[in-house]
């Protein structure tokens, strides 16, 4: 049985997520991306999440020159804990001119 989650974008995902049979009672990898201006913000947006106990991986599109950051931290994929995250790293992009695009994960099945 499907985890109870509201009906929007969020609780949309963590509905994807646990329908794959990943066990969400279990930590999983989860990846927020936040959208950089340029190099400066995103080794910027980097080392604040970074400090904020985020893994964050820098990336530059080869072709359009657009700057990102991944952000993966190691969680239960609960609705309050993407949404609480989510609001942590929009502050820290906001700071520094960037944005939040959204989050993933591939879960935690084996």
């Amino acid at each position: 049985m499907s985890p109870d989650y509201p009906a929007d974008a969020d609780g949309d995902a963590l509905r994807r997520v646990a329908a794959s049979g990943n066990d969400m009672s279990q930590p999983m990898t989860i990846d927020f991306s936040i959208a950089a201006p340029h190099e400066a913000a995103a080794r910027a947006v980097a080392a604040a999440t970074e400090a904020l106990g985020f893994d964050p991986s820098i990336y530059q599109d080869p072709d359009k020159g657009t700057w990102s950051v991944t952000c993966s931290k190691s969680m239960l994929a609960t609705y309050a804990g993407v949404l609480a995250a989510q609001a942590q790293l929009a502050q820290v992009a906001r700071a520094h001119a960037s944005a939040c695009e959204g989050w993933g994960s591939f879960g935690n099945c084996a």
